[in-house]
């Protein structure tokens, strides 16, 4: 036989890969991922196996997971592109879309305990409301806000504590950054995103807080702060005050009331409902 034919026969040894061996590998890791439906907790005890597992899950299945629970405010986020890229990463929308990320005292926001992160079992995000949090010079800018997690203050005449969480498209070349950096916004001292660990601005330094974002999340006037990270990650708190029937018909998204399925969780046009199944521990 000749030393080509023995070439061409000789197998690959179990050290050596094939030059597709990893994108059949990713293949398989997609698919299996596809039978059990993106599940949250498998997700992350897969990416803490090892670090080229780990890898893998911040470049491909974090993506995939965040299409699947939310297609239509992934496609508006990543410009209608599946690979797209989005600020901070797939990892950190990932763990934004499911996770609250609690809350402590700021120096616009008093608290007299800390309340701890974690995670949720759902979501509702919602452009219609991520208006309400854009300065009149900043309507252009598209932003997604999610249903405040509301949390019971025990004896607090300012109510029960609202978290909330959001997300830009295309930050760096919004006009929400382009309005910081103008002001000259400086970051706030000591504190980063809980998300991506970036640098943070106060919207309440900026002066760049509404008065609709306060109606919108039901809550009043100076009883709510919130944060922009460099990613266009948003986050922030505020004291939730009963609302009145009149308030929550007000409050109705306009234009946004027709339903669309999407595979297994729902929303509205304009919305998305973010379900990870059962609630989970595991850190992201």
């Amino acid at each position: 036989m000749s030393t080509a034919a023995n070439q061409r026969a000789r197998p690959n040894t179990p050290g050596q890969a094939g030059s597709e061996s990893g994108i059949l590998n990713e293949r398989i890791l997609v698919l299996v991922f596809e039978t059990i439906k993106w599940d949250l907790n498998v997700l992350c005890l897969t990416a803490s196996v090892n670090h080229k597992l780990r890898a893998i899950a911040r470049r491909l299945l974090w993506r995939e997971l965040c299409a699947y629970r939310a297609p239509h405010m992934v496609s508006a986020l990543a410009n209608g592109s599946p690979n797209g890229r989005i600020g901070g990463g797939w990892h950190a929308l990932g763990k934004l879309m499911f996770f609250c990320c609690g809350c402590e005292s700021t120096r616009h926001f008093r608290l007299s305990q800390q309340t701890a992160g974690h995670f949720l079992k759902a979501s509702r995000f919602s452009k219609t409301s991520g208006r309400s949090f854009l300065s009149k010079n900043c309507r252009g800018d598209l932003l997604y806000v999610s249903d405040p997690c509301e949390h019971p203050m025990r004896g607090n005449e300012d109510g029960d504590l609202g978290i909330f969480r959001g997300v830009f498209k295309g930050f760096m070349s919004s006009r929400t950054r382009a309005c910081l950096i103008g002001r000259r916004v400086e970051f706030e001292e000591g504190v980063w995103c809980p998300y991506c660990g970036a640098r943070v601005w106060s919207m309440t330094t900026a002066r760049l807080v509404p008065r609709s974002a306060a109606r919108r999340l039901g809550s009043h006037d100076g009883g709510l702060e919130y944060f922009v990270c460099v990613n266009g990650h948003l986050y922030g708190t505020c004291w939730l005050v009963p609302l009145s029937s009149d308030e929550e018909d007000a409050d109705d998204d306009d234009g946004d009331d027709q339903t669309v399925d999407n595979g297994g969780s729902t929303s509205t046009m304009g919305e998305e409902v973010v379900d990870d199944g059962p609630t989970n521990e595991l850190l992201l």
